[in-house]
């Protein structure tokens, strides 16, 4: 908000009504990930979206980081899951059952993050993002596994943002693939805001158009990419029903909206997926880097989390 303390937001920002959430068939709880399509997919997107647009050579970037994942997954070995005790503590204590505080960074993490390099390695990266491979390389099995941790614990050192993304890559293939694994129907609300399998942040919601979910709001994991449903106009953060309105670019598309809360002044991203399918969570979040700075600049804070961003 404002800091002179009007809730109206100014410049590009414009505020639009709530939306008429209209009859719910009966959306699940939650929807594991599907590795096999979820990486493809963000990443034909990244491409889709890079043309033309002042992110070009980042979002050209973040498809070919993103099709690496997709590549890889074929000659990785199956992740571990928690034991059965674990799990069943998971569910009976209302926990995440692949909690990034919990999961061990194993030889499986290792090999995820060594593949990842490779193909990266044969991919076309511009002279900055090959600089930032090498130092990766570099640093042996010791030094990625931090990086990995600094990502799950969110202590990014400001001075290398660069070889982090790649870290939050390999990170998102090894939860993704293990949150797969999981039993959807054992997974148990945790937070508004965080994610039942692993505790994540979300990196966005999305209305979405699914057969018997039509117009319902599902949130995506920034780390798992599992997705569960949040009733509409509710803060994310401290779940207050007072105070939401929806922000979108004056003279942009309004299918990428910042939905904020003036009860703690904070703001997620959401997506219009039924009208634009296209719309992909990471993705799209990224590509809308203009709308953050504009609602942080009105005061409002963001409460979601990409790992693609990281440095803004």
């Amino acid at each position: 908000m404002p800091r002179d303390g009007s809730r109206r937001p100014a410049g590009d920002a414009v505020p639009l009504a709530p939306m008429d959430i209209g009859e719910v068939a009966n959306p699940p709880f939650a929807v594991l990930p599907d590795p096999g399509r979820v990486f493809l997919v963000r990443s034909e997107r990244f491409a889709a979206l890079a043309p033309g647009h002042q992110l070009e050579p980042y979002l050209h970037l973040l498809s070919q980081i993103t099709r690496a994942q997709h590549d890889i997954l074929g000659e990785l070995p199956e992740p571990v899951l928690p034991s059965p005790e674990r799990l069943a503590l998971a569910r009976d204590n209302t926990m995440p059952p692949i909690s990034t505080g919990q999961i061990a960074l194993d030889e499986t993490a290792d090999r995820t993050f060594d593949a990842l390099l490779k193909a990266l390695a044969a991919a076309d990266l511009a002279e900055t993002s090959r600089t930032a491979l090498e130092v990766v390389e570099k640093a042996g099995p010791d030094g990625r596994r931090n990086m990995m941790q600094a990502v799950i614990l969110d202590e990014i050192p400001g001075d290398a943002i660069a070889e982090h993304v790649l870290a939050a890559a390999a990170v998102q293939v090894l939860f993704t693939r293990l949150a797969a694994r999981l039993d959807v129907e054992s997974l148990k609300r945790v937070a508004d805001g965080a994610c039942p399998s692993c505790g994540g942040a979300p990196v966005a919601s999305a209305v979405v158009g699914w057969e018997g979910a039509h117009g319902t709001r599902f949130c995506t994991c920034s780390i798992c990419a599992t997705q569960w449903n949040v009733v509409r106009i509710k803060c994310l953060v401290c779940s207050s029903e007072k105070g939401i309105a929806y922000h979108s670019l004056e003279g942009g598309q309004e299918t990428v909206m910042g939905e904020t809360c003036e009860a703690c002044d904070s703001y997620v991203k959401m997506l219009h997926q039924h009208k634009d399918p296209s719309l992909e969570p990471i993705a799209d979040d990224v590509a809308s880097l203009a709308l953050d700075l504009t609602l942080t600049k009105e005061g409002w804070t963001r409460a979601s989390v990409n790992p693609f961003l990281m440095g803004y």
